[in-house]
C-alpha cells in the first residue's frame, strides 16, 4: 500500500501549502503521539530543527500536538538531522522528530521521523500514522496531557559523538580546513568537532537569519567555498547542506569532490587497510566511474533506486556497511544509523592519513576514481511523475538508451522531494552525452506543454 502523506523522506512541501500547515502539522504530529505511545506508559519524543523561519511555527504546533496526545516533548532546537537520530537512540526516546527540508529554499519546510533506533521509519509505521491521520483527533483529558522540556546540553553531546567516530590519537593539527554550514543546522556544531580535534577551522555561512539557508552556499552551491580554500591556502573545504546529512568537499586547488568521490575515497582505504566489510551500495544516479574503480579494486557494487533510504536498505539486506549518493548522503553503518555528513567528513580525513607513508591530499586519495561525462538536467513540468511514465517518455528513453548502450546510461526520473523532472544521461562523449539530455529535456516540455509545441 502506497503512503497518503508521506515522500520519500518524510513530508515536504512550502511552507502555507498543504501539508505544510499548521493545522495539518498540529494533527500530523498529534497522530504521532499516538502511535508511539505504549500500553502502560506515555511516549517521549524529541523534536529538533534547523534555521527556517517556520521552524518557530511549526515547532510550536508539533509541541502541542504530541501533548495532546499525552507524550512527552524534548526540544533539542536547532540541530543537524543525525544529531537528533543519535539522541533519539542515546536518550531512550520513542521518536524523533526534525523539522527541516534539507537543501531546499528557505520557504519549504518538513518533517521527518526516526524510530527509537534512530533508523528512518519503516512503511508500516508510517501507514500506522496515517490510518490514525484520518481519524477525528481527541484530546487526552488534563491529567494526561503530556510535558515539554529543552535539553540544553545537546550540541556538546553531539561533538562528542562525532569525534568519538575516529580513534583517540586521531589529530587534525596542521590542517587548516574551511566549513560551510550553509547557514543552516550544523552552524553551531561543525567548527567545535574540527577545531577540538586540532585543526584551524575557517568558517564561513554559519550566521543564519531564518532566510538564508542553502542561499548559494553549502553542499547544493560551493562555488564560494572552492574560492575561499584557494584564498585561505586552505588543506581542503567541506559544505555541508541545510540540515546537516549531505557532505560535498573541495581539494585544495578548489576541484568539487562529489558524493561519488567521496564514497570511493573511504572504501579504497577500509580496503586497503583491510577494514573494509562487504561492498559498496551506491544509486541509480551513481557514476559508472565508480563502478569501474571498485572494480577495479575488487570491491563489489550495487546500485539502488535514489534516496538515501532505498541505499540502507540494501545495505541492510547485503550487510554492508558503506553506501551513498553523489549528492553527498554518505552513509557509514558501522558508525552511525543514518547519513550523517560531519562523521563522513571525518571518516575522508581518516583515509587521507591512513594511507602508507606521508598524509595524502584530499585529490590524491580520490586520483583513481575516473568520472565518465554525466549531465543532470531538472526539467520543472506539472505532474512530473506523469511526464516521465507518459508513453511518449519512454519511447525516447528507450530509443537514447538503445544509442548508448554499452558505452552509458539514460535515467529519467521526478525527484522524490521537489515538483521536478530529473534527466540525467551519462556516456563517454560529453558532447553526444549533453546533445542527448537536451533532446530528452525538449520532449518531456513538449509532453508537459502540447500547446507551446
Amino acid at each position: 500500500m502506497g503512503q497518503k502523506y508521506f515522500g520519500t523522506d518524510g513530508i515536504r512541501g512550502r511552507v502555507g501549502t498543504y501539508p505544510i500547515t499548521p493545522e495539518f502539522c498540529l494533527r500530523l504530529s498529534w497522530a504521532v503521539g499516538k502511535v508511539f505511545a505504549g500500553q502502560d506508559r506515555r511516549a517521549r519524543v524529541l523534536v529538533g530543527k534547523d534555521t527556517r523561519i517556520s521552524g518557530y511555527m511549526l515547532e510550536s504546533v508539533i509541541q502541542s500536538g504530541l501533548a495532546s496526545a499525552g507524550a512527552d516533548v524534548s526540544l533539542l532546537g536547532p540541530m543537524p538531522t543525525p544529531a537528533i537520530a543519535y539522541l533519539t537512540r542515546t536518550l531512550g526516546a520513542d521518536a524523533g522528530i526534525v523539522i527541516s527540508a534539507s537543501h531546499n529554499p528557505y520557504y519549504d519546510n518538513g518533517i521527518k521521523f526516526f524510530d527509537r533506533h534512530g533508523s528512518k521509519l519503516s512503511d508500516a509505521v508510517e501507514q500506522e500514522i496515517e490510518a490514525t491521520l484520518d481519524t477525528f483527533m481527541v484530546c487526552e483529558d488534563s491529567q494526561s496531557l503530556g510535558r515539554a522540556s529543552r535539553i540544553t546540553d545537546a550540541p556538546g553531546r553531539y561533538v562528542e559523538f562525532c569525534k568519538s567516530c575516529v580513534s583517540s590519537d586521531f589529530s587534525l593539527r596542521g590542517m587548516r580546513i574551511v566549513v560551510d554550514c550553509a547557514n543552516g543546522a550544523t552552524y553551531g556544531v561543525a567548527a567545535k568537532v574540527f577545531e577540538e580535534l586540532g585543526a584551524d577551522v575557517v568558517l564561513i555561512f554559519a550566521d543564519p537569519d531564518g532566510f538564508n539557508i542553502n542561499e548559494n552556499c553549502g553542499s547544493t552551491h560551493p562555488e564560494n567555498l572552492r574560492q575561499r580554500v584557494v584564498a585561505e591556502n586552505a588543506d581542503l573545504g567541506i559544505a555541508f547542506d541545510g540540515d546537516g546529512d549531505r557532505l560535498v568537499m573541495v581539494d585544495h586547488e578548489g576541484s568539487i569532490v562529489d558524493g561519488d568521490e567521496i564514497i570511493f575515497g573511504i572504501a579504497q582505504s577500509r580496503k586497503l587497510n583491510k577494514k573494509l566489510k562487504g561492498g559498496v551500495v551506491g544509486t541509480v544516479m551513481s557514476n559508472f566511474g565508480l563502478e569501474k574503480a571498485l572494480e577495479g579494486l575488487s570491491i563489489p557494487f550495487l546500485r539502488a533506486n535514489v534516496g538515501d533510504r532505498h541505499v540502507l536498505e540494501l545495505m541492510k539486506k547485503k550487510k554492508w556497511v558503506i553506501g551513498g549518493e553523489p549528492s553527498g548522503h554518505i552513509l557509514t553503518m558501522d558508525l552511525t544509523t543514518t547519513g550523517d555528513a560531519i562523521v563522513a567528513a571525518l571518516q575522508v580525513l581518516v583515509a587521507m592519513k591512513s594511507g602508507a607513508g606521508d598524509q595524502q591530499s584530499l585529490k590524491e586519495l580520490v586520483t583513481g576514481m575516473h568520472k565518465v561525462p554525466q549531465i543532470l538536467l531538472n526539467v520543472e513540468v506539472a505532474s512530473p511523475g506523469l511526464v516521465a511514465q507518459s508513453d511518449p517518455m519512454q519511447a525516447a528513453i528507450n530509443e537514447q538508451s538503445k544509442v548508448l548502450e554499452g558505452r552509458g546510461r539514460v535515467l529519467v526520473r521526478a525527484s522524490g522531494t521537489e515538483p521536478l523532472l530529473r534527466v540525467m544521461v551519462e556516456g563517454d562523449s560529453e558532447v553526444e552525452v549533453k546533445r542527448i539530455a537536451q533532446e530528452l529535456v525538449q520532449q518531456a516540455l513538449d509532453i508537459a506543454l502540447p500547446d507551446k509545441k
